[in-house]
């Protein structure tokens, strides 16, 4: 694990130090995860991309090993877009490949639309609901896994030990969370929690995707069939909002399918960062 620090503009405290890391060769591929989650997400697909892209997985903000989410009076989207291009600004990336899941997935896409981004490849994105009663759904269910996260935590060693436990715990994100080892499950439970400050604020700003990405950068969007937390019809919203998009359904995939299908969503990664 590698930090690079970023002062993300309307930021007058101390500079954020970001926590990520960084494997493989060929052309630069960032991958961002998703609310309440961390960058080893991304370790199921990891191995497969190596051989063919500089890999760069990064905590947000709020998540995983990094400092907590400052708003500083900024949307969440904006908040989160400063972060970012400071973050590649500080690695010296001009323009990479980028690739996220959820609220990583609108990250992605919010960079395709402000000239941050090569490309980009967003699995299930947050941002594509057709109303706010679609969107209280989402919300709802995150706000139920919170609470029952707070009578789990003493279980939850136990949980993980089996198929059945991982399915308990797992199966509002993934489509086989039997397939999850026990300490990934147990450290993304974790990580759930430490991410509950920034998982509020960002249900609360919460706002539709309405960017427009220039026809001239490749996007990507795929969705798993399974997904119970952004349902897959939104890919149809998706798909008319940016018609330049590759659109793509995920047979067998939940919200997260980097863990439900590997090779599949690799290939999908590899195909969305192709050289141009």
């Amino acid at each position: 694990m590698r930090r690079v620090t970023v002062a993300p503009r309307g930021c007058a405290k101390v500079p954020v130090v970001l926590a990520f890391e960084r494997s493989g060769s060929g052309e630069p591929l960032i991958l961002i995860h998703g609310v309440g989650h961390r960058r080893q997400a991304w370790y199921p697909v990891r191995d497969l991309l190596t051989p063919h892209r500089d890999v760069i997985l990064v905590d947000l903000p709020g998540h995983g090993e990094s400092p907590p989410l400052e708003l500083n009076g900024r949307s969440v989207a904006d908040a989160l877009t400063d972060y970012l291009r400071e973050f590649l600004k500080d690695l010296s990336l001009e323009s990479p490949h980028i690739g996220g899941n959820s609220l990583g997935g609108r990250i992605a896409l919010e960079a395709a639309v402000h000239g941050d981004a090569r490309s980009a490849t967003a699995l299930s994105p947050a941002g594509f609901w057709r109303s706010r009663l679609e969107f209280a759904y989402t919300e709802k269910l995150f706000n139920l896994v919170s609470a029952s996260s707070r009578t789990m935590g003493s279980r939850v060693g136990t949980l993980s030990r089996t198929a059945a436990g991982r399915t308990m715990m797992l199966s509002w994100l993934n489509a086989h969370p039997g397939s999850v080892t026990p300490e990934m499950a147990v450290g993304d439970f974790h990580a759930f929690q430490a991410a509950q400050p920034a998982l509020k604020m960002v249900l609360a700003g919460a706002i539709e995707f309405s960017g427009t990405i220039p026809e001239d950068v490749p996007v990507t969007i795929a969705w798993g069939t399974r997904d119970t937390v952004l349902p897959v019809r939104q890919l149809k919203w998706a798909h008319q909002l940016i018609p330049s998009a590759t659109c793509i359904r995920l047979p067998s995939c939940g919200h997260m399918p980097m863990s439900d299908r590997p090779r599949l969503v690799a290939d999908v990664l590899l195909r969305g960062s192709a050289p141009v």
